[in-house]
């Protein structure tokens, strides 16, 4: 097993410890983030939580306080230049050219990153339905957002980084992008994934961060993060089963007839089932949690 040092040292993202204050307002309070080659790494929180913050320290707009920064293994404040030959960005809020075609926009901004093939921005233009030829003023939020969509998946780089990529999109746009993204997997590509749509994380994320106030609170493979949380069971049976309630780590019992739904921890199953077969199992049904539950019991929780 490596060492948390030769981890951080193969990681493309290393932030350790970030901090970054704006007068009185801490928006960074000791931040880790760290995003390994071919991870497509899904970034979480509310608003103010600290997500842009951090995106614009590792994309060098923004000086940090203190802590470790690290993209590519460089510093993104002083070797920006350098980093951004080797990444494509999508801001939260796009802004272009007005008097610009939507397309003169895309050639522009793919310019910037060294080019990309026509073909492939063609392609692009068609599975977003997007019209090159009108101007970027006349656009509605959600063409303007399919224009840096195309502009940042057109080129071949080895890191996306995306800030709410799906805002203003209608949900067909949304499912196009989301399929663009399983494609950068199967290319091996890095993702980084700063999204407010946690349906969207679920479907297309392999690792999650999930930070709260300035800080991380959870972060590892999404798979790893449901087998620690409760399962949701539905349980039927044939006699009046034992008060469930009763058991350490089982939670949200609800009764209807012989039918039982609760949610369990993964210390608590064992009990649980052998209550539900002394009562005859008629029919049992089990699922993980999804993203959207586990996230909203992080934010339960004490943020001490």
């Amino acid at each position: 097993m490596k060492d948390q040092g030769d981890l951080s040292a193969a990681a493309i993202i290393d932030v350790r410890g970030l901090t970054k204050t704006f007068g009185d307002t801490t928006a960074l309070n000791g931040l880790d983030l760290t995003v390994h080659p071919g991870q497509i790494h899904g970034f979480l929180g509310p608003n103010g939580a600290g997500k842009t913050t951090t995106l614009r320290v590792v994309l060098g707009l923004l000086a940090k306080d203190s802590g470790v920064a690290h993209v590519f293994g460089a510093d993104p404040w002083s070797q920006a230049v350098s980093i951004h030959r080797r990444l494509s960005y999508v801001p939260g809020e796009v802004s272009l050219w007005p008097t610009l075609r939507g397309g003169e926009s895309i050639d522009y901004l793919t310019r910037l990153r060294g080019g990309a093939d026509r073909a492939r921005i063609s392609q692009l233009q068609e599975l977003f339905d997007l019209n090159p030829r009108v101007k970027v003023s006349a656009y509605s939020k959600g063409n303007r957002q399919k224009v840096a969509l195309i502009a940042a998946l057109a080129v071949d780089v080895p890191l996306y980084i995306f800030d709410e990529p799906t805002d203003g999109l209608d949900p067909l746009m949304a499912e196009v992008f989301r399929e663009e993204v399983k494609a950068l997997r199967e290319r091996e590509r890095t993702v980084l994934l700063s999204s407010h749509v946690l349906a969207e994380v679920d479907a297309v994320c392999d690792h999650v961060t999930i930070i709260r106030d300035g800080r991380t609170i959870e972060t590892g493979a999404l798979s790893d993060l449901r087998h620690l949380q409760r399962q949701s069971l539905v349980i039927e049976t044939r006699d009046a089963v034992d008060d469930l309630g009763q058991i350490p780590g089982v939670h949200d019992v609800e009764r209807h007839d012989r039918i039982v739904r609760c949610t369990v921890e993964p210390s608590a199953l064992h009990d649980v089932l052998r209550r539900a077969a002394a009562a005859h199992v008629l029919n049992l049904e089990t699922r993980p949690p999804s993203l959207e539950e586990m996230f909203l019991r992080y934010y339960d929780r004490d943020p001490s």
